[in-house]
């Protein structure tokens, strides 16, 4: 039976360190380390900061959020994340002092931007058949096409991709901007419940219907995700910027 001392439960940091660089992991970590030094000075420069009853309202959301009613059982949450209640304070503060300086940053420049993007703002319902040569494609083209197999059918039995089969073909709403160009140009620009195909790339032969056109919106949803779109691009910009000057 192997002993289990303190030092075998908790890792100390050069087998972290370690750990992380045979994972390939290190990188990453070290990366939203300079982002969080670059967000602190941008913030710092802009005189934004964040309140203790900012902190105590985002502590509050998560707690109702995890059901955690009793300050007990907060503290059993944060030591089953092994975290302290001071380092999760700590990220609650960065958190904030991020979604602060990405509103104060890009918020103005959002409707300009979605009205330059929009086409890419375009969803689809997507459903799609993947199999892996171009002749059963082409069957299953003509089959559908001949009414001798549903759509649905088709994707049930023959999709490579088991989740795909369960749903017989649905692929989800899908943005514009999540289809290579070649691809979304083809089922953009179809006729609803038409079959095109066979379109080939590296996952295989793509049979497409498009069950429905969602037209561009600028929802709230669709605000915060292209704020944080440009403030991410900002980010790396600012942390590629760095490295190069250094």
């Amino acid at each position: 039976m192997i002993k289990v001392t303190e030092s075998y439960i908790h890792p100390n940091p050069d087998e972290i360190v370690s750990f992380l660089k045979k994972n390939i992991s290190l990188k990453n970590l070290w990366q939203q380390v300079l982002f969080q030094k670059v967000i602190d000075k941008a913030a710092q420069e802009r005189g934004i900061t964040v309140t203790a009853e900012e902190i105590q309202a985002e502590a509050d959301r998560v707690r109702r959020e995890n059901r955690l009613e009793k300050a007990a059982d907060t503290l059993a949450w944060l030591a089953d994340q092994m975290i302290t209640p001071e380092d999760w304070e700590t990220g609650i503060r960065e958190l904030l002092l991020q979604k602060k300086l990405s509103a104060t940053m890009f918020a103005g420049e959002v409707e300009k931007f979605f009205a330059q993007n929009s086409l890419d703002f375009e969803q689809i319902l997507l459903y799609q058949i993947i199999v892996p040569s171009q002749k059963i494609a082409q069957e299953l083209f003509y089959q559908i096409e001949e009414s001798e197999i549903s759509f649905y059918e088709a994707a049930h039995l023959y999709d490579i991709d088991e989740n795909r089969r369960q749903q017989c073909g649905f692929d989800g709403r899908i943005y514009r901007f999540a289809l290579k160009p070649d691809i979304a140009s083809v089922v953009f620009s179809a006729k609803l419940k038409e079959v095109i195909g066979p379109v080939q790339s590296e996952q295989g032969y793509h049979l497409f219907m498009v069950a429905e056109f969602i037209p561009a919106e600028l929802t709230p949803e669709r605000s915060q995700e292209i704020m944080g779109r440009m403030f991410q691009d900002w980010l790396a910009a600012e942390v590629n910027y760095m490295l190069h000057s250094s």
